[in-house]
């Protein structure tokens, strides 16, 4: 029996060690799925801790500007008088306004 020759075989002798041996070609294209292509892949879970990242201080924002509007609205019915002369500019009669804005630099 004659032996049938491989005819891609001098082609598979140039290529790196590892990359004729099977298992570690089969990691490859494990890894390059998994970070490439798979919807619960490296790269897709980057995004999404990007986005609870984004989310954690949208909230610590907000909650703030909550606590801002709570004081905000103590303040309103602690003092209604000096909200409404300030915001609306009301006086008593016979009384002068003066508006007088500070410049921040």
């Amino acid at each position: 029996m004659a032996k049938i020759s491989n005819p891609l075989q001098p082609l598979l002798e140039q290529l790196p060690a590892p990359l004729r041996n099977r298992y570690f070609v089969t990691l490859a294209l494990f890894l390059g799925w998994m970070v490439f292509f798979d919807n619960h892949g490296v790269l897709t879970q980057i995004k999404l801790q990007r986005t609870v990242n984004k989310m954690h201080r949208d909230k610590a924002m907000y909650e703030e500007k909550i606590e801002d509007a709570k004081q905000e609205r103590l303040d309103l019915e602690v003092n209604k008088e000096k909200f409404a002369r300030e915001q609306y500019y009301m006086k008593k009669q016979g009384e002068d306004v003066f508006i007088i804005e500070e410049i921040e630099d």
